[in-house]
């Protein structure tokens, strides 16, 4: 999951209502459905700066084997506003936690706390869990070279594994390695997985890592799909958009139009290439059903890596090399230049931004289209071209992933809206199908 490089924007969200509901389902395939009711609210910073949370650090080894775990499906709301979060059963009993949903990171964290007479609401309390056991030193994971980590790790004062874990903003989250279960019935929970419990993080809430790395939360749990929907950003008081996130199967998925994933052996050490992320074949961008003249390189990796196309649902903007970038800007300026706010870089990355009537401005640019291979598109209607950063400004929601140090394609969560994203990691491959996201409940 990637930060942006000036601030970390994660939204800081009261649980003020959790309502579970738990039910079997006795269909062919004897799978069980769970979800969860998720309130949020925004939290603003001085310094406004599209979200960026992905660790997208490039890692090796994946497929390491673990005892299976028995076939999950499990469903969970979650409210957009920035990040994409949900609220998931931890522990046995199991405590909620609010992780950011993170197809960029590996390592999946909570944040823990010692055992006190009023313990925060938001972290995870070991002393109340039967199913919680910490790494020692001893484990194989707490050797200090090893791969699946950005920083060594090591033996702390009381001889636990200690990890930290860099983000791309140059912050950092540090704890220990622990074992706990994701408790999602009575009847239903995974087997103990690794993640981490981090006692020296200033963000509130985890993080839920789902790349195909061996200790990402769905390579652990053996989960062999997870999709979600994520709502259109709606500012009304006293409406907050839903969304639905899903582990297993999806009754949605008959309409899903896929792209296979792009491959890379262990072997391939590119400086610029993650070989965990969910790479795609992207070949192009339309603007007004023009096709812009994008080399298809711009799409595809290099022998340095460079030019990976990653579907990330912890980045909240789209971000694009400059190739790429500056061919869209080109038909922004012919289409929509005079009403463009002069000199005006938006956290450092887009400088597409306007002032004024953002729905004027969307007519005047009109629907993009990102084409992928074997036809599949995905359309951003004019009405959603625009991002609305505060204090009246309306940006184009592309950056340029230069500016952050990269040399790769982001397919961000802002232009994910209104639509499914399925993982389908038994058949290696990602669908989409346009929806209407709220309603997906």
């Amino acid at each position: 999951m990637f930060l942006c490089n000036k601030t970390v924007l994660l939204l800081l969200l009261l649980l003020t209502v959790l309502s579970l509901s738990a039910q079997a389902s006795s269909n062919n395939n004897n799978t069980f459905s769970v979800s969860f009711a998720l309130i949020s609210r925004r939290f603003s910073h001085d310094d406004l700066s599209p979200s960026y949370y992905s660790s997208f650090v490039s890692q090796t080894k994946q497929n390491r084997k673990v005892a299976r775990a028995p076939s999950l499906r499990y469903r969970s709301k979650f409210k957009y506003s920035m990040a994409l979060v949900v609220s998931l059963p931890i522990g046995t009993p199991p405590q909620t936690q609010e992780m950011v949903l993170d197809t960029g990171s590996q390592l999946s964290w909570i944040k823990c706390h010692k055992k006190a007479p009023a313990p925060p609401t938001t972290s995870f309390d070991p002393s109340r869990s039967s199913s919680f056991s910490v790494l020692p030193c001893t484990h194989p994971l707490c050797k200090p070279r090893i791969v699946d980590f950005t920083l060594p790790t090591d033996c702390d004062q009381n001889r636990l594994c200690h990890y930290s874990y860099f983000y791309a903003d140059g912050t950092f989250a540090e704890g220990n390695l622990v074992k706990e279960k994701f408790t999602f019935s009575a009847a239903q929970s995974t087997l103990p997985l690794i993640l981490g419990c981090a006692k020296d993080t200033s963000e509130d809430k985890g993080i839920l890592g789902m790349n195909l790395g061996r200790l990402s939360f769905a390579s652990q749990a053996k989960i062999s799909k997870f999709s979600y929907c994520v709502p259109t950003r709606v500012s009304r008081v006293g409406y907050t958009p839903t969304g639905s996130f899903y582990l297993g199967e999806n009754p949605n998925s008959a309409g899903f139009r896929y792209v296979s994933f792009l491959t890379f052996p262990q072997s391939q050490r590119s400086p610029n290439l993650d070989p965990l992320a969910y790479s795609v074949p992207m070949q192009g961008v339309r603007i007004q059903g023009k096709r812009l003249d994008i080399p298809a390189t711009a799409f595809h990796p290099d022998a340095s890596g460079s030019g990976q196309t990653i579907v990330d649902s912890g980045s909240e903007f789209t971000y694009l090399v400059d190739v790429a970038y500056n061919k869209i800007k080109e038909e922004i300026v012919r289409l929509a230049g005079p009403r463009m706010k002069k000199g005006y870089v938006y956290g450092g990355v887009a400088d597409m931004c306007f002032d004024g009537n953002a729905m004027e401005v969307g007519r005047l640019i009109g629907d993009m289209v990102f084409e992928f291979e074997r036809g599949v598109e995905i359309l951003i209607e004019k009405e959603r071209v625009l991002a609305d950063v505060g204090g009246g400004v309306h940006c184009v929601g592309i950056g340029r992933s230069e500016m952050l140090g990269l040399a790769s394609n982001i397919f961000g969560n802002f232009h994910q809206q209104n639509l499914w994203v399925e993982f389908d990691l038994a058949s290696r491959r990602v669908g989409f199908a346009k929806a209407e996201c709220s309603r997906s409940v």
